[in-house]
C-alpha cells in the first residue's frame, strides 16, 4: 500500500473571520477564503482543474461551490463527513492529485450555521441510528468527562480544575488570533463559576457556534516549486470511521476515543514519526469541549493514559509549552462552522510553518498536526492529517 507522504503540497489557503456573520451569505464566505488562497498561491481561477466543496447543511451537490466562484465546467464534489468534513475535502483533494489525475485543485469548506438557528444543543440532522435519538452534544461529551474523571480517580473538584485550565489556554491564544470567534482572555475562576449546560460542562468548555470559511490549494510537490519556495508538504492522511459500538459495548467507559488512537497511530505510521510528543511541532485538535481536548492529548500519545491531567498542569499544551495545542483558540474560540473547521486547523499549521502567522508565531515548526472528531466519542468519524516542510 502506496502512502500520500511528501507526494502533494499546499501552495495557497484563505480563511475567513469566524464568527456571527449576519451580513455575509454562504457565498460571500467561499469568495473570501478562495479569494485570499487566489492571492497567496499567485493564481487565477482558470488555474484550477477540479474542486471538491465541504459543507454538513449550507450547500447542495458541487454547484454550491461553482454559483459562488463563478466556476465554470470543471468537476466539483460535494463532500460531507460530520465534523471532519473540511479535512475529508482537502483529503480526496490530495489523493486525485497524488494519483496524477490533476496537477492544480481547490478544496474548501464552509459553513453558514447562525442563519440556521443552531444552538448547539438540539439535534437537527436525520440520525443514522437508533442510537442516540435522545443525545446532545454536551450531554454525550459530558459522560466523557465523567468517565475519564471515574476511571483515573479525579475529584470533581480536580477534574473541573483541569477543564477550566483547557478553556482560559485556549482563550489567552484566541487574543492573539485576528480572524478567531472570541477574543477576549478569560480568568480560571470565571470558567469555574459559569453555568452549567451538561456537567461537569460549564459554559466556558463549550465551544461557539460560527460561520465561516477557508480554502486549500494543492499541486504535485514535484511543481510547488514554481509556485513559492514556502509551499507546505502534506505527510499523512487519515481517516477512521467508527460503527458506533460504543452505544452497544459495556465495557467502554467513555474515558478515551478508540478511533483517534487509531487514526493518530496510522498517520504517524505513515509520515513516519516515532515519538509524537517530541516530533510533531503543533497540534490543532477538535476541542469541541474541553474535556474532549483533554481525551484527545491521550490518545493521540501526546501524553500517557491517565496523565493528561499534570502535563496540563505543567503548562506543556500552552503557546510556550513543550507541544503548543491549538494556538489559534481552537474551535473554542476561533469557532466551529462545522464543514470549515478542518481546514481553518490546517490554515494556522500553514501559516505557522511558513513563519508568518503574526503575534502567535511559534519558533521554527517543523510538523504541524490537525485532528477532527465527528459525532459522538462511543463512534466518530476521525481525520487526523500531518503537515510540514
Amino acid at each position: 500500500m502506496e502512502s500520500i507522504k511528501d507526494k502533494v503540497s499546499i501552495i495557497g489557503m484563505g480563511c475567513t473571520r469566524f464568527g456571527e456573520r449576519w451580513e455575509s451569505s454562504g457565498h460571500d464566505l467561499i469568495v473570501e477564503a478562495v479569494q485570499e488562497a487566489y492571492k497567496d498561491a499567485g493564481i487565477e481561477q482558470k488555474d484550477i482543474q477540479a474542486a471538491w466543496v465541504g459543507t454538513t447543511g449550507s450547500g447542495r451537490t458541487g454547484q454550491c461551490l461553482a454559483e459562488a466562484l463563478k466556476m465554470h465546467y470543471i468537476p466539483i464534489t460535494r463532500v460531507e463527513n460530520a465534523c471532519a468534513t473540511g479535512s475529508d475535502a482537502f483529503r480526496n483533494a490530495c489523493y486525485a492529485v497524488a494519483a496524477g489525475v490533476y496537477d492544480v485543485v481547490l478544496a474548501v469548506g464552509f459553513e453558514k450555521l447562525k442563519d440556521t438557528g443552531y444552538s448547539g444543543l438540539e439535534l437537527k440532522n436525520p440520525m443514522t441510528s437508533n442510537r442516540t435519538q435522545t443525545l446532545t452534544a454536551p450531554s454525550e461529551f459530558a459522560l466523557l468527562g465523567t468517565g475519564y474523571f471515574s476511571k483515573y480517580g479525579l475529584s470533581n473538584e480536580e477534574g473541573k480544575l483541569m477543564l477550566a485550565k483547557i478553556s482560559a489556554k485556549s482563550h489567552l491564544n484566541g487574543v492573539k488570533s485576528p480572524k478567531a470567534h472570541f477574543r477576549k482572555a478569560v480568568s480560571v475562576e470565571t470558567i469555574l463559576n459559569a453555568p452549567i449546560i451538561a456537567w461537569p460542562l460549564g459554559l466556558f468548555d463549550c465551544c461557539g457556534v460560527s460561520d465561516g470559511a477557508a480554502a486549500a490549494i494543492i499541486c504535485r510537490s514535484d511543481m510547488a516549486k514554481s509556485f513559492r519556495d514556502d509551499a507546505v508538504k502534506v505527510k499523512s492522511l487519515q481517516i477512521c470511521v467508527g460503527s458506533k459500538s460504543g452505544f452497544l459495548r459495556s465495557d467502554y467507559g467513555f474515558s478515551h476515543v478508540e478511533e483517534s488512537f487509531r487514526a493518530g497511530k496510522a498517520a504517524y505510521k505513515e509520515a513516519g514519526i516515532s515519538d509524537p510528543f517530541k516530533q510533531i511541532s503543533m497540534a490543532e485538535v477538535h476541542d469541541c469541549f474541553s474535556i474532549t481536548e483533554a481525551v484527545i492529548m491521550e490518545d493521540l500519545q501526546f501524553c500517557p493514559r491517565g496523565t493528561v491531567k499534570q502535563y496540563v498542569d505543567d503548562g506543556a499544551f500552552e503557546a510556550d509549552g513543550e507541544l503548543p495545542v491549538n494556538i489559534d483558540g481552537g474551535l473554542k474560540c476561533f469557532g466551529h462552522p462545522i464543514g470549515a473547521s478542518g481546514l481553518r486547523m490546517l490554515y494556522e499549521v500553514y501559516k505557522q510553518l511558513q513563519g508568518k502567522a503574526g503575534d502567535r508565531q511559534l519558533k521554527n515548526p517543523e510538523l504541524g498536526l490537525t485532528h477532527n472528531l465527528g459525532g459522538f466519542p462511543a463512534g466518530p468519524t476521525i481525520s487526523v492529517i500531518i503537515t510540514g516542510n
